[in-house]
């Protein structure tokens, strides 16, 4: 991938140009879907790294994923590798995880989360022996909605309120109107398997006492195709996605920042970038935050319907605090995905999500990669991250005072539990606080997964893939339909399939003008 290379000589345009801003999972399956249709791509990323939510972070010989860890629904990897005329096992290796998840409880009683059928009967069974029933009657519900939620609804547009209208009668058949939390409840009574099945909306920034019952399809998805590892971490699907978009004679730019978008006459013609240089482009497509894209990269006179006050009224996710941390032993009995439930469960959540509260107690996500890929870490070492849901910044937490006694909490917590000897076998370590989301990931609030997903913030509602505002302006990501969560960030690049006509319907419909000289010395250097 090239960086900062010296411009090439102008060439002529042959093709319609697409500028990319971001380059998240969303970005990159954007890019990679517009090549195949013909598309002059260029992506363009702030940092030093492409990756977005998924830079890799590497000191003192540790690999450490930023951020999505559970790789599920692999076919739409697949699918971007079979645009281009070959196969993602030709780039990257996944291995399945099992369990799926370790859930331990705050008493220390655990439960294997696992696609086998069998063995999550007997661990249901070994929980709550009354609910084996209502379990099975829960993953069919997960499977009816999968089919309608993912299979039917995930890869299409929401752009007008007939589109919603259509599909309200289904989703009254399917309950969506119930949260998560309240679907499972309606079918077992068991409260610890009640956050068993209703925990998997946090992966997406959700509550799951809010969220809408649709993110009950998560459950099926998990089971029918599985949970995935790519070895050489998550940054190896960035790596063999960039490579993808380079084959196809585009390019992806790293440490180019873009200052605004440029809109003539309502149209997104280009981008500016910080230096002050123009890019023109056909088209534009955003998987920056979609508030930050509204809020930011626009002229409030462009704006009619997302307004700055509109997007300072959303509802948004939770934010994180990330730890990454290294160990100079090895914890073999740690799984490759832990899930540690605290005390509390409603009242925790609530803390989080409705009273903007930092809570004394807490529950974490361990991600052990290196239980999967030991090249992660130097020989005999084990690397981790560990994740705590957190207030998103309109709470009054001062990080910069709290990162550290926060951090040091949950090493005692750790080290007291699933990781003894932690403490002294530490050897490397970095954090991730919520002004890192503000700051590095531009994320309105310090929100990791933008806005979250409510009823009344999910598919028409949410911000469109083709902007309400600007025309030939699209977004992508997680704070577009059909929502966070690496299958939800794929599949709105796939949405983009029926919103953007292919490259020769746009060379016939409206000849390409030749650059202007300063346009083509940005939109050429690779």
């Amino acid at each position: 991938m090239a960086v900062n290379a010296e411009p090439r000589p102008l060439r002529p345009r042959h093709r319609p140009h697409a500028v990319v801003i971001g380059s998240g999972f969303g970005g990159l399956a954007a890019a990679v879907r517009l090549g195949a249709r013909g598309w002059d791509v260029t992506v363009l990323e702030r940092r030093d790294q492409p990756g977005g939510r998924a830079y890799v972070y590497r000191q003192d010989g540790f690999v450490f994923d930023g951020g999505p860890t559970v790789i599920t629904a692999p076919f739409l990897f697949e699918e971007l590798w079979a645009l281009c005329g070959r196969r993602l096992a030709d780039d990257v290796e996944l291995r399945p995880v099992t369990p799926f998840y370790r859930i331990r409880f705050h008493d220390g009683q655990q439960f294997d989360y696992t696609g086998d059928p069998e063995a999550m009967r007997r661990e249901v069974a070994a929980l709550a022996p009354g609910d084996v029933a209502g379990y099975e009657r829960f993953l069919d519900m997960s499977r009816r909605i999968y089919e309608v939620g993912f299979e039917q609804l995930a890869h299409l547009p929401f752009s007008s309120w007939t589109d919603m209208a259509r599909i309200v009668p289904e989703m009254m058949r399917l309950k969506s109107y119930r949260t998560v939390y309240g679907l499972v409840s309606s079918y077992v009574r068991n409260e610890r398997l009640r956050q068993v099945l209703s925990f998997h909306p946090l992966l997406v920034g959700g509550n799951p006492f809010e969220t809408t019952s649709i993110y009950s399809l998560i459950c099926h998805l998990e089971r029918r195709f599985g949970v995935w590892f790519a070895m050489g971490g998550t940054g190896a699907l960035v790596r063999g996605l960039v490579g993808l978009i380079e084959g196809q004679g585009n390019r992806v730019r790293c440490n180019v920042e873009v200052s605004r978008i440029d809109v003539v006459d309502g149209r997104a013609r280009g981008v500016v970038l910080a230096d002050g240089s123009r890019i023109d482009a056909d088209i534009v497509i955003s998987n920056a935050d979609a508030g930050f894209t509204y809020k930011h990269l626009l002229p409030a006179e462009s704006r009619k319907h997302w307004t700055d006050a509109k997007v300072d009224r959303a509802r948004y996710s939770m934010s994180l605090f990330v730890w990454y941390f290294g160990a100079k032993q090895r914890f073999d009995d740690v799984a490759h995905h832990t899930i540690l439930l605290g005390p509390r469960y409603k009242p925790l959540l609530q803390d989080i999500f409705r009273n903007k509260r930092l809570a004394d107690d807490f529950s974490l996500y361990l991600h052990r990669p290196t239980a999967t890929d030991p090249s992660l870490a130097p020989a005999g070492h084990d690397g981790f991250y560990v994740l705590s849901p957190v207030p998103h910044l309109d709470a009054d937490v001062d990080w910069t005072a709290m990162a550290e006694p926060y951090r040091q909490k949950i090493e005692r917590f750790l080290d007291s539990t699933i990781l003894p000897g932690l403490s002294r076998s530490l050897v490397s370590s970095h954090m991730l606080t919520p002004l890192g989301f503000r700051d590095d990931l531009l994320s309105l609030k310090g929100a990791a997964f933008g806005m979250e997903p409510v009823l009344l913030q999910s598919a028409y509602f949410r911000p469109h893939n083709h902007s309400e505002d600007i025309d030939g302006l699209y977004l992508v990501g997680a704070g577009t339909h059909p929502g966070a969560g690496v299958p939800g960030v794929l599949s709105s690049a796939r949405v983009l399939d029926r919103l953007v006509p292919d490259a020769s319907t746009v060379l016939a419909a409206a000849p390409m003008a030749p650059p202007l000289p300063e346009v083509a010395r940005a939109h050429d250097a690779a």
